[in-house]
């Protein structure tokens, strides 16, 4: 009565989620092994560009906080 009670599970599991998870589980493989579409590729560099841009900015901003309030960064340490 036992065995009976855990194989209905285990059957259900064998025949409709193993076969979803295993479907969802190959298409995910299949497109990253498709690597990049042209828009996301293009999305991609836009993202890098503004990266970029913001990094080249914060550089900038902690020279200046470096110039006018050496002690900036260890008040900003204490919090």
């Amino acid at each position: 009565m036992d065995t009976e009670i855990l194989m209905v599970p285990i059957i259900i599991f064998m025949v409709v989620v193993a076969p979803i998870w295993l479907v969802l589980h190959y298409r995910s493989k299949r497109q990253v092994g498709q690597g990049l579409t042209e828009d996301e590729f293009v999305l991609l560099n836009d993202l890098k560009q503004q990266a970029d841009k913001m990094s080249q900015r914060i550089e900038t901003l902690e020279a200046i906080l470096d110039s006018e309030a050496p002690q900036w960064r260890k008040r900003d340490e204490g919090h």
